[in-house]
């Protein structure tokens, strides 16, 4: 693993290298070219003066060292064609001169600025990547008569990490499973997740009702929002507890036999079941509020169950999937697609899915991708 992480940094790096070493040859030529140009033009043209924005269009691309190096042709450049015109002792050319480097110490401190931000917001985004995938644990392949499989497909670079997240507790005769969203992005979102992911871990093993478990998880996850305020008034808890919200749904599933899937939704988009070519939304009979938003409800939990039955599959994920847009703008036909890899296996089945998302979309994604299938496999016959 060590050594993956560091093969994708050499390589990140070295494109990056590629990169900053192209815009130099490119911005060192720009002087040369406007040279060029102002010899073809004559004196009726002077193109010498667009040389002082080479330094400027510098700093939005080169670190301050490469700034000073095309200030530095720059200035041969306006020597040399102020030596071609017979301008040189012109009171203007001083003025030019002045201006050209002006500018440029100015360009090389922006540069300075710019690539210490750059590298805070690399840190930054990195910090949070680390702290979510220590979150997202891999889930069992097998437990009793189930296969399961999970995907995390991260965002594109310059996305903010996703608050997106999955959870599974082993009971040994049942299996819960939690799959949430929370409203904010970035350290704030990881943030509240860990404290959702928490909360469903303790009350997953702690009672044996789904209904006292989850009305037990969505007390821990308000108590937990709410001490980290009273902790730290000022901290970014103060906004998560105030204006957080986290979907969410839990459903337990029996490990062995034929049991019916059991479901609590708060909000969130519902499972759906794909069964011989069918693919079923698992819609909550009476929807529920967010985490955090329990005051627009009634208060009360109301517990869904769904039949389960062998080699059908379940399919939980978040909305970054069906919110996905291809270039017209559509919306990802997720139940649509869903048909045609009904007999795959969970680990196939989120694989097909995210490279199906990529192509439909066609370029990188915005938001952070979650996925969780569970298949039931088929049942030994008795008879």
């Amino acid at each position: 693993m060590a050594t993956l992480k560091g093969l994708v940094h050499n390589r990140e790096r070295l494109s990056r290298t590629r990169s900053s070493e192209l815009a130099l040859v490119t911005l060192m030529a720009l002087p040369v070219v406007l040279l060029m140009l102002d010899d073809a033009t004559g004196q009726a043209v002077r193109l010498a003066p667009l040389m002082v924005a080479v330094p400027a269009l510098a700093a939005a691309f080169l670190s301050p060292v490469g700034v000073m190096a095309v200030t530095a042709v720059a200035v041969l450049c306006v020597v040399l064609e102020t030596k071609e015109h017979l301008l040189v002792g012109w009171t203007d050319f001083s003025v030019e001169l002045a201006v050209l480097l002006l500018v440029s110490v100015t360009a090389m401190g922006t540069s300075q600025i710019r690539g210490r931000r750059e590298q805070e917001l690399v840190s930054t985004k990195t910090g949070a990547e680390v702290m979510q995938r220590s979150l997202l644990q891999p889930v069992p392949s097998h437990l009793g008569d189930l296969s399961l499989a999970s995907i995390y497909v991260p965002a594109d670079k310059a996305a903010g990490v996703g608050g997106d997240i999955y959870g599974v507790a082993d009971l040994g005769e049942r299996v819960r499973i939690l799959i949430a969203d929370a409203h904010s992005k970035g350290l704030a979102g990881i943030e509240t997740m860990s404290y959702v992911l928490n909360a469903f871990r303790r009350s997953a093993r702690q009672f044996d009702s789904l209904c006292s478990m989850v009305t037990n998880f969505k007390e821990d996850v308000t108590g937990d929002l709410r001490n980290s305020t009273a902790a730290q008034p000022d901290s970014l808890s103060t906004s998560l507890a105030l204006e957080e919200f986290v979907t969410a749904v839990v459903v337990e599933i029996p490990e062995r036999g034929d049991g019916p899937i059991l479901m609590a939704n708060l909000g969130h988009l519902p499972p759906l079941l794909i069964d011989h070519g069918r693919v079923v939304p698992l819609e909550p009979t009476s929807p529920m509020p967010p985490l955090g938003l329990s005051d627009l409800g009634n208060g009360r939990l109301h517990m869904d169950e769904a039949s389960f039955p062998a080699g059908a599959t379940v399919l939980l994920y978040t909305d970054s999937v069906i919110q996905a847009r291809n270039r017209a703008g559509d919306f990802y036909p997720l139940a649509e697609r869903l048909p045609a890899w009904a007999r795959l296996a969970p680990g196939a089945l989120v694989e097909a899915v995210r490279s199906d998302l990529r192509r439909y979309v066609g370029r990188n994604l915005g938001d952070d991708v979650i996925m969780v299938a569970v298949r039931r496999n088929c049942l030994p016959d008795t008879s």
